[in-house]
């Protein structure tokens, strides 16, 4: 569990300072979108939702909560204006409020997805979910660049916001972990965190490709990002 925390605090802060190491990415950050779209979309499909439908008592209700998760992302990116698929703001041109929006609505949503790497699974010990581990970070990186973009000209006041974004799925991993959530609680989490990803995931494929076009460049990382999703879930 230790690993998970320092890999999910690790990685969103690197994905927040590349947007000093990097800035050229604010230009264009379509095709590492696109590859975490893939990835996400990819996992989703091959490892959340048969896990979903295989350890529920009452399948026919899981699709009510996935699609629940699917609107329920929709209402939280009203409020964090889209920065969980890479969107960016000027901080200019967003009021105090709109930036405390932004980072509470990503903050729920980080807490959500945290307890996905406790759950139990009928494929994988507790804490060897390395495929959804993956997914987390290759979908926060770009999101934490996006914040950094946003909050920038807050000064020192970003990286402490930017800690905060980094803690809160370590935070909901722990709170699913010490906290005594029932199976049938934790199997709602699990698929309000399903709907979440088809959300983030397929917004991503549609805003990355303008006029619908795809091109050759955009379905070689697509499908590079689903065979690496494929490689994990099954070779790790």
């Amino acid at each position: 569990m230790l690993v998970n925390i320092l890999v999910l605090v690790i990685s969103t802060l690197a994905g927040g300072y590349s947007f000093h190491l990097f800035p050229g990415l604010k230009k264009d950050l379509r095709l590492p979108l696109i590859f975490a779209g893939s990835y996400l979309f990819a996992i989703t499909i091959i490892h959340i939702i048969p896990e979903l439908f295989v350890i529920s008592p009452n399948p026919s209700k899981v699709g009510l909560f996935i699609l629940f998760g699917f609107f329920l992302q929709q209402f939280l990116e009203y409020f964090s204006s889209g920065i969980e698929h890479g969107h960016f703001h000027s901080g200019s041109t967003i009021s105090l409020a709109g930036r405390f929006s932004i980072v509470v609505a990503l903050i729920i949503h980080s807490l959500l997805e945290g307890t996905l790497l406790i759950h139990d699974s009928p494929f994988h010990e507790q804490h060897e979910s390395y495929s959804l581990l993956l997914g987390i970070v290759f979908h926060k990186m770009p999101a934490a660049f996006a914040l950094m973009v946003t909050i920038n000209q807050l000064g020192r006041k970003a990286f402490y916001i930017l800690l905060l974004f980094s803690l809160a799925s370590p935070v909901g991993l722990l709170l699913g972990y010490y906290l005594i959530l029932s199976a049938d609680v934790l199997l709602v989490l699990f698929a309000v965190v399903c709907g979440s990803f088809l959300h983030i995931s397929t917004t991503i494929f549609v805003e990355t490709s303008p006029d619908h076009h795809f091109g050759v460049n955009k379905i070689l990382i697509s499908l590079l990002g689903a065979t690496i999703a494929i490689a994990v879930e099954y070779l790790i």
